[in-house]
């Protein structure tokens, strides 16, 4: 896959990074949403690649959301914002691989509903977030929808209904980010995560990310009927595979598994 000018991709052995790079604020407009799009899509069919990190390029933004320039100029919050919805994540199906967002500065609005759809948050100490659409009198939605299942439900809701701004230290008291690094440490510890993930078991994972998103809302015993059904597609595959019989083997024989991803 190739970089474009808002959007940069690298790829490491198995790990994708993705930069999104348009300042002042890397906000997203449509063309750069599609970007998104066509890398997460390819990302999420490859089978080499395993994890990817999301991060933003500078210092101050992580994302501030939708670009409000093209909205001025006539952009709809209903246009075709291409695969996978607003900044390509949200509605993606079947994006059965870890994501690792890397947030190196403000993740506001549409930026902080980007940010959630991760696995796992690494914040810089001077990021900050905020959903602010409460101030131009539109909807937050995917946060809406998300949040309050995320965070304590009152401090979703205050952060919904009033727009406060948040730091990193309380992004991490409330469990929205899973750690806090020096800003120069950032890229660093999401790589060392990513890599750790990188060398793990992808079908284990694949499991992991389809079952959590099929039984979000369902009892758990209908969850775990789904499984032991293996009615779910990761599920059944992982538990024909020669990786299963390769962990059982690796742990008899007191080593390092190696995974094959079949």
């Amino acid at each position: 896959m190739d970089s474009t000018k808002s959007v940069k991709v690298t790829v490491n052995g198995r790990i994708l990074e993705v930069v999104l790079d348009r300042p002042k604020a890397n906000a997203i407009d449509q063309e750069t949403s599609r970007e998104l799009g066509r890398v997460f899509v390819s990302f999420r069919d490859d089978p080499n690649l395993h994890v990817a990190i999301l991060t933003g390029g500078g210092d101050r933004f992580f994302c501030a959301g939708w670009d409000l320039k093209a909205a001025a100029d006539g952009e709809s919050v209903t246009a075709d914002f291409g695969a996978g919805g607003f900044g390509g994540l949200q509605e993606l199906p079947d994006l059965n691989k870890p994501i690792i967002a890397a947030i190196n500065g403000i993740a506001c609005g549409g930026g902080f509903e980007l940010m959630i759809c991760a696995d796992i948050i690494v914040a810089s100490e001077h990021a900050s977030f905020a959903l602010p659409e409460i101030h131009a009198g539109t909807l937050a939605d995917a946060a809406a929808i998300k949040l309050p299942k995320m965070i304590p439900h009152h401090i979703a809701m205050e952060i919904l209904l009033t727009g406060r701004w948040i730091d990193a230290k309380e992004a991490m008291q409330w469990g929205l980010v899973n750690e806090v690094t020096d800003h120069d440490k950032l890229l660093p510890r999401a790589r060392e995560i990513a890599q750790k993930l990188a060398d793990g078991p992808p079908l284990v994972f694949a499991a992991i990310k389809e079952l959590v998103r099929k039984s979000q809302n369902m009892e758990f015993q209908e969850a775990l009927d789904l499984v032991n059904s293996q009615s779910l597609p990761t599920v059944k595959t992982l538990y024909h595979s020669e990786d299963m019989l390769e962990g059982a083997k690796a742990f008899s024989e007191k080593r390092k598994p190696v995974w094959k991803g079949h």
